[in-house]
This record gives C-alpha cells, sequence and structure tokens, in this order.
C-alpha cells in the first residue's frame, strides 16, 4: 500500500459490547455458517453425484451453493473472532481483503442469479431446444465471463481505496470490511471511489435486476399463453425457487446498500440478512421447493445408508 495512513489496524463495532450477549451472539453465528457450509456442501455433492441433475439448471445452482460457501467464509469468521476478541481489530491490509471479496463474491452472485433467469426463460418457452441452446460452453461461458467481470471490477475499486489516506477515524459501525463504511475514515478526496463504487453498483446489482425482471416478464407472457392450468402450474414451479432467491438477494442487498453507514439495528438486520443468513438459506430453498432436488438427496442418502450398513 502506497499510502499514509495514520492506523494500521481498524476496529470494527458491529455488536453490543455485553459479554453475554457476544457469547450468544458467538453461538447463533456460529450454528448458522455450519448449517451454511453443510447445506451448500450437500448441495454441490449432491449435483455432483446424481446424473439426473446434470442440466443447465443445477450447473448453475452448483454455482450458486459454490458462491454462498465463499461469501459466507469472507466474513463470518472474523465475526465469530470478533465475538470471543475484547480488541475487534483487523488489519488495515486485511480489512482491504475482505472488502474485495465481498465485493467480489456478491457481484459475482448478482451476475449468476440475472444467468439463471435467462435459463429459466429458455427451457420455459424453449423447452425442446433448451439443451442445444444452453450446452455447457455457453453455460461455463457465462459462470466464467460473471467470475471475470465482478473480479476485475472489485479489483479496480479496491486498488483505488488502497490508495487513500485513513486517519480520520479508526472505527468502523460494522461487522464486516466493506467499501461504502471505508469511505468516511479516509482524509483523503474520496469523490472518484464514490463514483467508481456508484457506476459498479448500476453495472452488478441494477443492470442484473433489470435483466431479471426482463426475462421474468417473457416467462410470465409464455406462462400465461399455456392454455392448461396443471402446464402453468409446472412450469411456474421451476422457477419459484430460484424467484425466491432473487427476493432475497436483491431485497436485503438494496435496503443494505441505501441505507447509510451509521451502524443502526437496522441497517445491521438487513446486512446480516444478505451476507450471513441468505447463504444460509438457498439450499433449503431449493430443497423444499424442488421436487428433483429432493429426489435426489433422498437417493443420495439412501445410497450411503446402504454403504455404511
Amino acid at each position: 500500500m502506497g499510502n499514509h495512513s495514520m492506523f494500521s489496524e481498524f476496529i470494527l463495532l458491529g455488536f453490543s459490547a455485553d459479554p453475554q450477549t457476544q457469547t450468544v451472539l458467538f453461538m447463533f453465528f456460529l450454528v448458522i455458517h455450519l448449517l451454511t457450509l453443510m447445506g451448500n456442501l450437500v448441495m454441490l455433492l449432491m449435483i455432483r453425484a446424481d446424473f439426473h441433475l446434470h442440466t443447465p439448471m443445477y450447473f448453475f445452482l452448483g454455482q450458486l451453493s459454490f458462491l454462498d460457501l465463499c461469501h459466507s467464509s469472507v466474513t463470518v469468521p472474523k465475526m465469530l473472532e470478533n465475538r470471543l476478541s475484547e480488541s475487534k481489530t483487523i488489519f488495515v491490509e486485511s480489512c482491504l481483503a475482505q472488502a474485495f471479496f465481498v465485493f467480489a463474491t456478491g457481484a459475482t452472485e448478482a451476475c449468476l442469479l440475472a444467468v439463471m433467469a435467462y435459463d429459466r426463460y429458455v427451457a420455459i418457452s424453449c423447452p425442446l431446444l433448451c439443451g442445444q441452446l444452453m450446452n455447457k460452453q455457453l453455460c461455463a461461458g457465462l459462470v466464467w465471463g460473471s467470475w471475470s467481470l465482478a473480479f476485475v471490477d472489485a479489483l479496480i475499486n479496491i486498488l483505488l481505496a488502497a490508495s487513500l489516506d485513513y486517519c480520520e477515524d479508526q472505527t468502523i459501525p460494522h461487522f464486516s470490511c466493506e467499501l461504502s463504511s471505508l469511505f468516511p475514515l479516509s482524509c483523503s478526496d474520496t469523490s472518484p471511489n464514490f463514483t467508481l463504487l456508484l457506476c459498479s453498483s448500476v453495472l452488478h446489482f441494477f443492470g442484473t435486476f433489470i435483466m431479471i425482471v426482463s426475462s421474468y416478464a417473457r416467462i410470465v407472457s409464455t406462462i400465461l399463453s399455456i392454455s392448461s392450468t396443471s402446464g402453468r402450474s409446472k412450469a411456474f414451479s421451476t422457477c419459484s425457487s430460484h424467484l425466491t432467491t432473487v427476493i432475497l438477494f436483491y431485497g436485503s442487498g438494496f435496503l443494505s446498500y441505501l441505507l447509510p453507514t451509521s451502524g443502526s439495528p437496522l441497517e445491521m438486520v438487513f446486512s446480516l440478512q444478505y451476507s450471513v443468513v441468505t447463504p444460509m438459506l438457498n439450499p433449503l430453498i431449493y430443497s423444499l421447493q424442488n421436487k428433483e432436488v429432493r429426489v435426489a438427496l433422498g437417493r443420495m442418502l439412501r445410497r450411503y445408508v446402504n454403504f455404511f450398513t
């Protein structure tokens, strides 16, 4: 880092300092993190092992589970450490690294959700040609494009943030490091950083949201053109899990980023929902609302039970 910051560490003041509350929060977040790891690892293993799930939809779902593992592992371990620590500090370099991966994984997930919405549109509007249109090369290219675009954008933002001088304050009113919470701590001119972050947010979050809305508008139009009620119900059921995930991701994400970085309880709730709770819920949502996933999970459990008995 080529700056002249007065601090080598930041202090993350995201929760109550009461020791009893800290212990309860530690246990709560530990359980959530373990459930997140277990649920997403089971989803990855099931998609990998069951050939019935070797379709574009479940290929993207596997990528989503991997992203949720990454996103949760970026923030929760440090949050757990701070619940048991009195100092609650994080090195400036570590804070910038965490902000980079939070941005990169969040932006990748936004792109991936847009890709999954397009895949649902193709599957419903052209069911007989879906395998040809969404071939393996295209699916892999869309995933790599999502990762590449998000990581390049995150790298540009972080390199610009790393050149700032941090000397206004040492405390971050949040449980993790994010770019928007770092700018108020700088005594440098942060207007270029805000402008770049705004452009990135428009590209990754509002841009992908518009793409998702456009895909679902076409999906609704296609479903309404289906004459049979059972056909409509079956077509909608293939989208319900993805739609629920989109509402959770964008609803809590938009509210989290639109609220000012003040450390208010409401801001904390939306941030926790966005970065901690949603990665745990996604495997549960797809398991409860998707019959193929439930059947595949049953097959996998029977296979392991037979193996050990």
